[in-house]
């Protein structure tokens, strides 16, 4: 069922930067859109696009290709759905089917006309200008007839001190706005997009001021010391200490330790988790204030609460990174508006180690408190990220979801009870992973929600991937004669790392080091090796993955098979983070000394049957087989379906970094590229 027919506006368009909040933060009137568009999933006959209007708005689409009449589409109930999610903010979910379809590898220009009351109009260049480039009066897309040029990344941490990898792809995008055929097919953000378990204080400071400001849906909490939203805020444990409001019963202790607390690191896991994001409100204003900078335009620089001098120290790096981060999302969501954009979740955007084993899930889920946290984090991803790769499948969950948004109490909380069977719904959900069906075709992998349990030892880390939805990808790889497969985590990663991973699970560590790979648990690797041997599958394949915080792309052949199929596993980390520079360093050369080509320790790996061969960086200094630095990454593929170029383009404005092929390198490391049992 749909949400009530939009209605128009009774106000002016102000441009967000004149909307001098910073003085009359409660006063001023609001912009008719706070967030978007961002283009979601597009075809020639179909186009998904997601926003968020600060009131039902009422909207018409205007799409002009090349040579062609312009045509406008009224979005009405029929393909924009809205579902309020506060008193002064709406999600827009806009699903538009065409009955003439859309050229291919042609530019079209389009608009979204908001009409107000009075029938005055206003398109992107007055209510959205940053997301215009220079010159341009309306923002365009490209509908790409092959998959074969894609941008690629995860992990957009805001407060990390390194660039925007988004704001770096589009000074790319920038310098081919007008070629429709240099233009990207997607951009594939492979997990991570948000981190509801890290937050810095500034931050979730201006998380709280924008619920108060839109009037975001508050609600009550099951289970914990405060008893709703309300209290959650104004406690005085809110910031830096937020592990202090956990239950108090006879196990709080146990579930402090393996959930939030713990000595070392908590399992709402992150050693950062002091933030974490509890309401559904606070991780719903956190996608609006990462995708767009209206909304920090209509809030004033956050105050600091009383804290003391560590945490006091701490706000003051936060809040300088802060400013980086939004000195930059203007150009970010300029790339959103101008590039199908396409996700899938790791798991930061709901809690670190989502899943990470069946001991884990018994303990999450185990208590209402932290139920609601890890599914109210589901709800926002299904909201703001999910529906918009696979709309088809949501509409019985949207059902729900409106049921729940549309009847708040007098104090502007949801019903409980509603809101539970809406979690519940969602942690029982299957249907996160889709296929794109393009040249070549794009698998788009949950490794979260799907795992393969262990039930002998529920402490180690799960197979990413059960027996049921691997047979699944195996269905749907048939007959194809090359795929791109995404995988957030990669499928062959750093092999050092995976056995200090391996060391530290059979030592009972396994939260300390996220000990998650697909090759920690021996079923899921040899089902997924299988899969590559099949006759029937492709003999090509390209897995894009994120996670790791570091950037490496391998050549990958699977031996003592009847037709040798070759993989590319291509990984571009972080979009916005980075790993500690010195101790990568240190593991990357222990890596190449411990499992070099002849090394014995090979034939104790997962691997053992595998010929994996390191793309070099060109711009290495030492050696190095892995590069550090955030980034977005960015692969063309030929018309079998395999990497022609691979590059990572640095978002600290520095060349972009070339993966070479084997044949590329240069002589003196020739010793390095021959074929070898791992990497």
């Amino acid at each position: 069922m749909h949400h009530k027919a939009p209605v128009t506006l009774t106000r002016s368009f102000p441009h967000p930067s004149h909307t001098r909040l910073s003085r009359t933060p409660n006063s001023s009137p609001l912009p008719p859109v706070l967030a978007g568009p961002i283009l979601r999933r597009l075809e020639p006959d179909r186009l998904v696009l997601w926003l968020v209007g600060s009131a039902p708005l009422r909207l018409t689409l205007l799409l002009e290709p090349s040579g062609e009449p312009a045509r406008q589409v009224p979005l009405d109930a029929t393909c924009c759905r809205l579902l309020p999610i506060g008193r002064h903010a709406y999600l827009h979910l806009i699903d538009v089917n065409l009955p003439e379809p859309l050229p291919q590898d042609a530019l079209i220009h389009y608009d979204l006309i908001v009409t107000a009351e009075d029938g005055r109009q206003a398109g992107i260049a007055q209510w959205a200008p940053h997301l215009l480039h220079d010159g341009a009066t309306r923002p365009s897309l490209v509908l790409r007839s092959r998959a074969d040029n894609i941008l690629y990344g995860s992990c957009r941490k805001p407060h990390h001190r390194s660039a925007d990898g988004l704001a770096r792809a589009d000074g790319l995008l920038a310098g081919q706005i007008a070629q429709a055929d240099a233009r990207p097919a997607m951009l594939m953000l492979c997990g991570d997009q948000v981190y509801a378990d890290d937050v810095a204080g500034p931050m979730l400071a201006m998380i709280h001021a924008l619920i108060q400001r839109l009037g975001l849906y508050g609600e009550r909490l099951d289970g914990a010391v405060v008893s709703d939203s309300a209290e959650l805020y104004a406690h005085p444990a809110g910031y830096y200490r937020r592990e202090d409001l956990l239950p108090a019963f006879k196990s709080n202790e146990a579930l402090r330790e393996r959930f939030f607390g713990g000595v070392e690191k908590p399992v709402f896991t992150t050693a950062n988790a002091h933030n974490h994001l509890v309401t559904l409100a606070e991780v719903l204003a956190m996608y609006l204030l990462v995708w767009s900078p209206v909304p920090w335009q209509l809030l004033p620089e956050p105050e600091m609460p009383a804290l003391d001098a560590e945490h006091a120290q701490r706000w003051q790096r936060e809040l300088g990174a802060l400013q980086g981060f939004r000195g930059e999302l203007p150009r970010a969501a300029r790339l959103l508006a101008h590039v199908q954009t396409l996700m899938i979740f790791d798991d930061h955007d709901i809690t670190d180690d989502w899943n990470l084993s069946a001991k884990w899930e018994a303990t999450a889920y185990g208590h209402p408190f932290s139920r609601r946290i890890v599914g109210n984090a589901l709800i926002a991803y299904m909201l703001c990220q999910g529906w918009g790769n696979r709309p088809d499948v949501f509409g019985a969950v949207l059902d729900d979801t409106d049921a729940l948004l549309a009847a708040p109490d007098d104090k502007g909380r949801l019903d409980a009870a509603a809101q539970d069977a809406l979690v519940d719904r969602l942690l029982s959900f299957k249907r996160w992973d889709y296929v794109l069906r393009t040249q070549p075709t794009v698998i788009v992998l949950d490794t979260r929600t799907r795992r393969w349990r262990s039930r002998r030892l529920p402490s180690r880390p799960s197979g990413l991937m059960d027996w049921e939805s691997l047979v699944e990808l195996q269905h749907e790889l048939l007959d194809e004669a090359a795929a791109v497969i995404v995988s957030p985590t990669p499928m062959f990663g750093v092999k050092l790392i995976e056995v200090i991973q391996r060391i530290c699970t059979f030592a009972g560590h396994a939260l300390t080091v996220d000990a998650e790979n697909w090759m920690a648990h021996r079923g899921a690797a040899s089902v997924m090796l299988n899969i590559f041997r099949h006759s029937r599958t492709p003999g090509n394949y390209v897995i894009l993955s994120g996670d790791v915080h570091y950037s490496f792309a391998y050549d990958v052949q699977v031996r003592d098979s009847d037709r040798m199929p070759h993989i590319w596993q291509i990984t571009s980390s972080g979009i916005k983070n980075e790993f500690p520079r010195r101790l990568l360093d240190w593991l990357d050369r222990l890596n190449r000394w411990l499992y070099a080509p002849r090394s014995p320790l090979n034939w104790f790996t997962q691997r053992r049957d595998l010929a994996i061969v390191p793309r070099l960086p060109d711009r290495r200094r030492r050696g190095e087989r892995v590069w550090n630095g955030s980034g977005i990454g960015q692969v063309w593929l030929d018309a079998q379906g395999r990497p022609s170029r691979i590059l990572q383009h640095n978002a600290d404005g520095q060349p972009s970094t070339q993966f070479l092929k084997p044949e590329q390198d240069q002589p003196e490391v020739a010793a390095d590229k021959h074929p070898a049992t791992d990497a």
